[in-house]
Order: structure tokens, then sequence, then C-alpha cells
């Protein structure tokens, strides 16, 4: 039984206890006042509080299971699943129908990554028990544990059977819905659902989230309404109500559901950021920007909304006030790859080309391998005249990219340009080879390779 504080003679129990403690004084408690006294404490975090309590409470009530189940739950939490094990195993003789000892047992197998185990000493619990439900959740969950997300699927449905209310093993259905891609499947089981619990915010605003992931966005919003109409305080139906009138192009219909956000709870950095996109789309630059400088003033850790507020400024042309921005996003996060991308960009633009390379490297060494990532590089290396670097960097690029005729022709080019024309013959074959129509990399980038003498008689050899 759980500790409550609307319970007058709790309070007194726990009054009692911590007045104990300070005097000691021992004082006289029965087994269900110790019981919802370690719980209490559990609860709160408070373990030393609660192996007092379960100490004291075996001393004056040392044949009670409960509290001895209270014992094997410390031990587990403390990682002494020896003494856990063997508590258990002692419990089990007493009472072999108790379906907290299985549970027990169960959560111990868990710790030791023995899940399969553990799912089979829950489905004896099973027989023991008066309610199922929680016990096929914890099945689901060993079940998440070992990713058998259809297994994980029925086991939290079985859960739903015996407690429709169950908010948590609903969201756990969906979860696994959506890592097997089954979107059409979760949208039939919640239209299920709501045909027996129609006023069910949760299920509806679940039914909205899994239209909008198959683009139908006129039932998404219908089933936002429908969550909003069950609970209009319902902060999440509205910013995903908004998030779809945005699909549907409906910015100042977006930008009231958002608004509604703010009124109803503290803002949230999403809600400032999305009126802000909104704004912008509306062709109201002034509020826009006021937007994204909430989002970020909210939640400086925020990457969407320095994105947003530099590629705002790019937008306009305003590279220095981008560049600002986006070098005030990597002194917060020096690690996060897309601010380096658009360093790079920004500083490409205002033909800051060592400090562009810099970013373009940096991006590499975040795991940003995106062909284009390498391209620019290279191509800024050329620019300043680091042609080894240059090819190098190409090299490393076809270790992700080994048939690619823009990287092919790049190295042509810089091995004719350092007169090392045997390898670049090599590649001119290869780029010739995978992609011919990208020829012009060389007339573009090594015009002086491309109009001499020796290039042309190699190209001809390979046309």
């Amino acid at each position: 039984m759980e500790f409550s504080q609307d319970r007058p003679n709790n309070n007194v129990s726990l009054n009692r206890f911590e007045s104990m403690l300070k005097t000691n004084n021992v004082l006289f408690f029965d087994s269900e006042e110790f019981e919802n006294i370690i719980h209490h404490y559990l609860n709160q975090g408070k373990v030393a509080l609660a192996k007092k309590a379960i100490k004291l409470g075996l001393e004056q009530h040392p044949s009670s299971t409960n509290l001895k189940l209270f014992k094997v739950e410390v031990y587990v939490f403390e990682n002494k699943l020896k003494e856990a094990n063997q508590l258990l195993d002692a419990l089990y003789v007493l009472e072999p129908s108790n379906e907290e000892v299985y549970i027990q047992k169960a959560n111990i197998l868990s710790k030791e990554d023995k899940h399969e185990d553990a799912i089979k000493v829950l489905k004896i619990a099973l027989n023991f028990s008066e309610e199922v439900s929680e016990i096929h959740a914890l099945i689901g969950m060993e079940y998440l544990l070992l990713d058998d997300f259809e297994k994980a699927k029925q086991s939290f449905m079985s859960c739903l059977e015996e407690q429709p209310e169950d908010y948590s093993s609903l969201y756990n259905i969906i979860y696994c819905f959506d890592f097997l891609n089954e979107n059409e499947e979760a949208i039939t089981f919640l239209n299920k659902y709501l045909n027996s619990n129609p006023y069910c915010e949760v299920a509806w605003h679940q039914l909205g989230k899994q239209y909008f992931s198959v683009k139908d966005y006129k039932k998404a919003l219908s089933a936002f309404d429908f969550a909003i109409i069950s609970d209009d305080r319902f902060i999440g139906a509205y910013l995903e109500k908004g998030k779809v009138l945005e699909k549907l192009k409906r910015y100042k219909e977006a930008i009231e559901n958002y608004l509604l956000t703010l009124e109803l709870d503290d803002p949230t950095s999403f809600a400032l950021l999305r009126m802000g996109c909104c704004y912008e789309k509306l062709g109201q630059l002034d509020l826009a920007k006021q937007y994204y400088y909430k989002t970020v003033k909210e939640d400086p850790l925020l990457d969407k909304g320095w994105i947003a507020i530099t590629k705002f400024y790019l937008k306009q042309h305003n590279y220095q006030k981008a560049l600002y921005y986006i070098n005030k996003a990597i002194n917060i996060d020096a690690e996060n790859v897309i601010y380096w991308k658009l360093y790079a960009q920004i500083n490409q633009r205002l033909n800051f080309l060592e400090e562009a390379e810099k970013g373009y490297k940096k991006a590499i060494e975040l795991g940003n391998y995106e062909l284009n990532t390498w391209l620019s590089r290279t191509d800024i290396l050329i620019q300043i005249g680091e042609l080894d670097a240059a090819s190098l960097n190409l090299i490393q690029a076809t270790e992700f990219y080994p048939e690619n005729a823009e990287i092919e022709f790049r190295l042509t080019g810089i091995y004719y340009k350092v007169l090392e024309t045997e390898k670049g013959s090599y590649h001119l074959k290869n780029a010739m080879t995978f992609n011919k129509e990208f020829l012009f990399i060389i007339e573009e980038l090594f015009p002086e390779v491309y109009h001499s003498i020796t290039f042309q008689k190699a190209l001809k050899k390979v046309q």
C-alpha cells in the first residue's frame, strides 16, 4: 500500500516514526504502518530512512513477508543481488503463491540481463495475481529490453484490456507500432480503442500523430480537435494542431494555437520557434525575428533556435549577422555538427576561405560525411592552393563514396596540376567510367589543366 499524505493516520505514523528516530525512544507500529512508512521513503528516494524502517519493522514483526520483500527491494536497489536471492528463496518456501516473490525474482533476473528468464518467472506470477495488468506491463518492458517489439506490444495490449485507462501502456503500444513502422495498424488500433473510450484525450492525441506521420493532415487535424474537446487544457494537442496547420499553410491559425499554449503554461521554446517560422512565412519579418530571439533566450541550448535565427539572416543576405549568431551558437555547443556546417557556408559567402575550410573540416571530424561537405572543403583547399590537403581529403572521401565521378574528376585535376600525369590519367579513366557528364569540373576548377595539350591527349584516349 502506497503511503498517502491525504490519510491522517499515515501522517501520524510518519511523524511518530521520525520523532522516535530523534529521541531514540522505541515505539510500536503495526506492520501495515511500517509498510506505509517504508513505501513513502522509497518513493521519496530516502533509502537510508527506508532501511531503518525495515530494520525496526522486522524487529517488531519478524514474520512479516511484506517487510522482507521491502528488504529484497532495497537489496536489489543496492545491487546486492546474492543477498536478495537468498532472502527470496526463503520467502518462496514460506509463500510459494505470493506474486511479489516472483515479481522481485524477475526484477533480479532483469538486472542480470536474463530477460527471457525474467519473462518466464513473471508468467508464473500471472497464475497467482488478482491484478494481472501490472505483471503484463512488466512482461512488456522485458520484451522491450529484448527488442522484441511485437511481443511487447501484445503484452501491453493485454495490460490495457485489464486497465483501459492505463495510459502508460497505451503510450508503450504506440511506441512499438512506431518502431515497427506500423502506422496504419496503429491507426486501426487507436480507432478501435476510441470506440470504447471516446473521451480519451491521450488516444486522440496519439491518433493525430499517426495521421500526421502518414501525411493525412485533415484527419490529423480532426483528431487533435477531439483531443482538445476532451481536455481543453491539453497543451500537447494544441502544439500538434499547430504543426498540422503549418503543413496546410494556415499559418495564422497555427499561431493562434501556439499562443494558446503560452496562455495555458509557461512558454516553451518549441512554440516560440514555430511562431517565428509562421511569422516568417507570412512575411512579418520583425515579428519572426522577435520570436526567434525569444526562442534562444528561453532555451539557449536548443540548436533549432540558433539555426533558425542564423538562416533568417542568411535569407536576408545579412551574412555578418548570420556569422555573429552562429559564432554564439558554437560558443554554447562546439560539438554541434550543424553549427559548423552553417559556419563554413557563411564564411564561404563572405569569402573568408580559411575559416570556411576550418568549418567544413570540423564538420567532417564530427561525423558529417555528406558528399557536399567533402567537395566543398576540397574546392576551398584548391582555391587557397593547398593541393596536398585537397587530394588527401578526396582520398578520405572515396572511403564513403568509392565510385563517384565528382571526386575522381577533382583528383584528376589536382594530379595533372602537380604534373603527376600517371595518377591523373588513372583517375580520369575512373571518372569517365563513372559519369563523363561531370567533365566540366576540370574546366571550371582547373582551366589551365583542361586546355593543356597533355590533358587533351589523355582525354581523347578515354572518350
